[in-house]
């Protein structure tokens, strides 16, 4: 019988304790420990931080030290930050304990997008420790890059790309609303672009240095741009009342550049409650080559679910890897992890 993947869940916020709950659906993995810096749920057993009716024994611990053993530890589920830098030293010391990483942060989709040096470190820490780190999640990690990727598979040649992600952030809590900056005045928000408190989607980057690596399309600049998408009537969510005139959601974009040419272009309008001015979600890639290629998904893919899905999916990929710092380009395209038998091979 094949022994579980064990791992440890570091953070337990909404992406934290989503994925802490599919990992116990799944056959053949087994949560052995669970890390959270928040002093209430610290001492507490993780069935009660995670709503069930039944006890885990597994208690969160603020003391990383105390679980990070790799003889108890196969694998790291790390969801705390969005940031490279402000995740280095969580990075630093599981992989120097000799355990496998996988983080929703979504600059570690592809460091080297805008950390190159710290891509290095990591890189080069992982494979002096024998272990595998990987950054994924449904954008970026697979939405606006892996799947453009993949749809080119049958292309003789790309000219250029344009991928489009709209979706609803009213599901979402209080720090997505204020990085969107939803619920500002206009004038707040173009302010808080400004002093980068307001920095709408986190992953164009790496997405597009993703993209272009892959396929080669030698893209030297990335240019970036956000504008307030303004209400015309009244919205409201859990956590933010939206009057008309104020700031529903943030339209950013992103493209690529190789010299002049624009190669590479990423756009993704989020705002709350977008139906109740007509507008539909879904995720849209158009690669025009030869063949063109065309494809649509409504609506879109549920961001938050995705994301616990694919970091769930990706464990064994992770597991059975070679040492070094990866990208979902760099390991098996991920599918719903029903049983164990398909990831056995290494990369």
């Amino acid at each position: 019988m094949t022994k579980p993947i064990r791992v440890v869940q570091w953070g337990l916020g909404a992406m934290g304790s989503g994925t802490a709950k599919l990992m116990l659906e799944k056959e053949g993995l087994e949560i052995v420990g669970a890390i959270c810096t928040r002093p209430q749920l610290v001492g507490k057993d993780l069935g009660e931080i995670l709503g069930l009716d039944k006890t885990l024994g597994i208690i969160a611990t603020n003391d990383p030290a105390s679980v990070l053993d790799k003889e108890k530890v196969d694998i790291v589920s790390l969801a705390t930050n969005s940031w490279v830098k402000t995740q280095m030293p969580s990075l630093r010391q599981i992989i120097s304990a000799g355990i496998n990483v996988v983080t929703i942060a979504e600059e570690m989709a592809d460091p080297a997008a805008q950390n190159p040096e710290l891509a290095d470190e990591i890189d080069e820490l992982a494979k002096k420790h024998g272990v595998t780190v990987l950054g994924t999640g449904v954008n970026p990690g697979f939405v606006l890059d892996l799947l453009v990727i993949t749809l080119t598979g049958g292309c003789h040649t790309v000219e250029r790309i344009e991928a489009r992600r709209v979706n609803d952030l009213s599901p979402y809590g209080v720090s997505v609303m204020r990085g969107q900056g939803v619920g500002t005045t206009p004038e707040a928000f173009r302010q808080g672009v400004a002093e980068g408190t307001i920095v709408g989607h986190v992953g164009f980057p790496e997405s597009i240095h993703m993209i272009s690596e892959a396929l080669g399309l030698g893209v030297d600049r990335i240019e970036e741009s956000r504008e307030p998408i303004i209400s015309n009537i009244y919205r409201e969510t859990p956590y933010v009342k939206v009057e008309p005139g104020m700031v529903a959601g943030c339209a950013h974009i992103g493209v690529g550049y190789c010299g002049e040419k624009e190669v590479v272009r990423l756009i993704h309008p989020q705002q709350i409650h977008p139906h109740l001015e007509g507008q539909d979600t879904g995720d849209y890639i158009d690669i025009y080559g030869m063949p063109e290629v065309h494809m649509a998904i409504k609506p879109e893919i549920a961001g938050g679910v995705a994301t616990i899905g694919i970091t769930v999916n990706m464990i064994p990929h992770i597991v059975a890897a070679t040492p070094g710092m990866k990208r979902m380009i760099d390991l098996p395209t991920p599918a719903a992890l029903m049983g164990l038998s398909a990831y056995s091979r290494q990369i």
